[in-house]
Parts: structure tokens; sequence; C-alpha cells
């Protein structure tokens, strides 16, 4: 992420705090699923990570997108740049979910037409009936294989598996099907700000980009190398 140039170095005194939210760092996606009229619902969320095939998110345990999901499963999962965050803070206070006035999360109010207040456009999808936010570089079509409540049951968990994956021309190395990094930077929540990626510092040891200049090992990939396995 992009870091402060003046900042001082780390002295190694800690302050116990109490955050409202522990968004340290997460990247952004703007779900899409199908409401129960057959039209699509567009939210973003900060709580999602990909482990092989299989993408975790985190909802809000009221929204449209979460009743949406445990009855028709599938689903996109739209990856913004971080030029793109004045649009995904648009939808953050909006709704698809029509409640009665005073009933719904606070400081929200319901729109049908999520696309239309976001300024994208709706893409068909090839393996799912929710459309592709056309403007997102990276677009995850998905079906939700298990929705479970989170620990305080204020949330739930969505465990998606990927069924496929559309890239931007200009993210992919050539005659691959690698998404180059140096290309590609998420849209990233930092504690309710909006950052995108700074300089590369290092990559894996099990990295299989191609890559034009070498860079050092990084420690994480020194480890992941001599247990075989990812941690």
């Amino acid at each position: 992420m992009n870091t402060a140039p003046n900042r001082p170095p780390h002295t190694g005194t800690h302050l116990t705090i109490t955050p409202s939210i522990l968004y340290f760092g997460t990247p952004v996606a703007l779900l899409t699923t199908e409401n129960p009229d057959g039209t699509a619902n567009l939210a973003p969320i900060s709580s999602a990570w990909a482990l092989g095939q299989v993408v975790v998110l985190g909802l809000g345990r009221h929204g449209q997108t979460g009743a949406n999901l445990a009855v028709r499963p599938e689903l996109v999962v739209n990856l913004p740049e971080p030029g793109q965050w004045a649009a995904v803070e648009r939808l953050g206070r909006l709704t698809g979910r029509s409640v009665a006035p005073g009933h719904g999360p606070r400081h929200t109010r319901y729109e049908p037409d999520k696309f239309r207040a976001g300024g994208f456009r709706p893409q068909p999808s090839q393996e799912v009936r929710p459309p592709r936010v056309a403007e997102c570089p990276i677009q995850l079509e998905a079906r939700a294989a298990r929705i479970t409540p989170d620990a305080t049951g204020d949330f739930l968990i969505v465990e998606a598996r990927v069924l496929k994956v559309h890239a931007d021309a200009r993210l992919v190395v050539p005659g691959t099907q690698h998404i180059d990094p140096a290309a590609w930077s998420p849209l990233v929540y930092n504690f309710r700000h909006y950052f995108g990626l700074g300089p590369e510092l290092g990559h894996s040891g099990i990295s299989e980009t191609p890559r034009g200049s070498s860079t050092a090992d990084s420690p994480l990939s020194a480890d992941l190398s001599r247990s075989g396995q990812p941690a």
C-alpha cells in the first residue's frame, strides 16, 4: 500500500486499543446477485479472500445479497481498481432490500438500480445468471457452496466456488494464464479509507508468473518453500 514518506521507524512500543473495526487492509469487491424479480443487485463488500479456487466473503446478515444467495447461489465477484473508489463509495449507503422507513440499517436508502447509481454497466456472464460489472478489470463468476453465520451472529460467511475468471487483457502476461501483479492494483479498504498498492517489494519463491527481472526472495517464500505447502 502507499506509505507515508516520513513515517518514523517502529519503536517496539505498543498501545492496547479497541478499534471499532478491523479492516486492516482488505480488498474491495462488488458482488452481483439475482433478485427475486430477476433483476441484479450490486453490493460493495470489504471482507473477501481466496483459497485455491474458493472465495470466502463476509456479508451483512440483513442485506439483499445474503437473502439472494440463500435462494439463488450464483454470483459474480467483481474487483475494482483504486481509481474507482468514488463509485464504490456511492454504493456504500445504498441497499437493494426494500424495508419500511426507519427499520433498515442506519444511513442507508433503498435503491433498486444500483448499477445506474454507481455509474456501472452490466455485462452478461457465461456460467451464472447475475451479470458482471463491465468496468471492473477482474471478474469471478462463482456459485455459493456454503453459507454460515459468523461467531457473533451478526454476519454471514459465504464460501463460493469460482467457475470462470475474466481479466482485462492489459493485466494478463502475454501467452500465459497469469495476471501480471505489476499491472494490477486492487482497491484496498484500510480502516475505512481507500488505498491502492505501492511499488513491489518482493515476490514469493513459488510464484509462476514470468518475470523480466529478478528480485530478492521474501522470508515468507523461503518458509513456504521449505515446508512444501502453503501456510
